[in-house]
């Protein structure tokens, strides 16, 4: 299989070039990336209803990757709880060699084609839950057989890579390859691979969310008030949706402890 993300870069001679020079390229390769993620939007459209069916039923969300990939899925899952106010577990993130690669690269932790589904195996994965394997390349063998197990035990299944026809997305119920082209630094995939990944990880965490009901308006109603500017955003909101002042719509916010609680009370009032 010719994978385009080991493909040769269209740059060379890169340490002869000026800072300026640098800079200017990386960003011309870097707006292709908008694009190709553009070019699958039907396809991500397609993941996230059937994900969203499962979701609504109590059904959770994983992420599995190695390196680059498994970091940007952790993300993008610890994200979700302070942003709509989700449990923790609801969204998950797991990477090859476990919370330590999460910094330091682990050695052949991808090359295991079981461990992937042991790891997942200590959440509890089943049936209702829906499994994202996420790898640039789409061969990483901890995401492969991950997937494929996934697929035997009843899981939806997708896939984010960015190697047209590569193994990973043929396993998949649902694949999503947006093709980026050649790394500026060649085999670079934390560059526009990962850049691709993280919109599509966007794309899919905010929209089921949203289809989920958290989010009203286009404010983020359920998040956690866990710091000063977060409190401030929550009192501005409350404002916004009650007309009350900013010294009762803290008050209130601090009593009932979400926005969403204070708008509800307020109007039924």
């Amino acid at each position: 299989m010719k994978k385009t993300t080991e493909a040769d870069s269209l740059y060379d001679g890169l340490e002869n070039l000026s800072t300026l020079e640098l800079l200017t390229n990386i960003n011309r390769e870097d707006r292709k990336v908008a694009e190709a993620v553009e070019l699958e939007i039907p396809n991500i459209e397609s993941f996230v209803n059937a994900c969203y069916e499962r979701m609504k039923d109590g059904g959770r969300l994983f992420y599995i990757g190695a390196g680059t990939s498994g970091r940007l899925g952790i993300v993008d899952a610890s994200e979700c709880p302070p942003t709509f106010g989700v449990p923790h577990g609801k969204v998950v993130g797991i990477i090859a060699g476990g919370d330590a690669a999460i910094r330091k690269a682990v050695e052949f932790a991808e090359d295991d084609m079981q461990q992937g589904w042991a790891d997942l195996q200590e959440h509890n994965i089943n049936s209702n839950d829906t499994l994202v394997g996420i790898a640039a390349s789409g061969t990483t063998p901890y995401v492969i057989g991950a997937i494929k197990k996934a697929n035997e035990e009843g899981l939806l299944t997708a896939s984010i890579s960015c190697n047209p026809g590569n193994p990973l997305s043929q396993l998949a119920q649902h694949a999503i390859t947006p093709e980026v082209g050649p790394e500026f630094v060649t085999g670079s995939t934390r560059m526009k691979s990962g850049t691709a990944q993280k919109l599509v990880l966007n794309m899919i965490s905010t929209s089921l969310m949203i289809k989920l009901g958290h989010v009203k308006g286009n404010k983020m109603v359920d998040m956690q008030l866990s710091n000063n500017k977060l409190v401030d955003r929550g009192v501005n909101m409350i404002i916004r949706q009650t007309g009350i002042t900013y010294e009762e719509a803290e008050q209130l916010l601090k009593l009932h402890g979400s926005v969403r609680k204070v708008v509800e009370l307020y109007n039924k009032y």
